[in-house]
């Protein structure tokens, strides 16, 4: 599946995804400053989420609430190595059966099987960003 949107139609490309998806676990890729987060904030919302979503690029792991669960949105790019996602206990959130979002996955990816959907991010022109899914 491939969308190409503006940042302001991420609420709709967020309740695209949603539909297609095949797993509650997401990894996000793309450069710094693509959209990662807004399409984040467009999914919790989608999911039924009343919470502030902000970038958990300092706290590592932020937490919202959805009308049947939650939403574990991560952000791993200051994490150097699996032995430091296993320090704050990535495991737990993994294996939780809630909503997961990572951004910058690559670092846990082995811990994941096969259970996720990537999600690539591009940016094609100032506003409008290229999503690629991959199940």
């Amino acid at each position: 599946m491939e969308i190409t949107y503006l940042l302001d139609e991420a609420d709709d490309v967020a309740e695209q995804l949603i539909k297609k998806i095949n797993s509650k676990t997401i990894l996000l890729h793309g450069k710094m400053g693509v959209g990662k987060t807004t399409l984040v904030k467009s999914i919790a919302k989608a999911l039924g989420s009343k919470d502030e979503v902000s970038s958990p690029t300092f706290s590592i792991i932020n937490e919202y609430q959805l009308d049947d669960g939650l939403l574990y949105h991560f952000d791993l790019y200051r994490i150097s190595d699996i032995e430091e996602a296993y320090n704050f206990g990535i495991e737990e959130y993994l294996y939780s059966d809630n909503w997961i979002i990572i951004e910058w996955p690559d670092v846990i990816k082995p811990l994941l099987g096969d259970n996720y959907c990537d999600v690539f991010l591009e940016e094609k022109h100032q506003m409008f960003r290229e999503i690629k899914l991959k199940m």
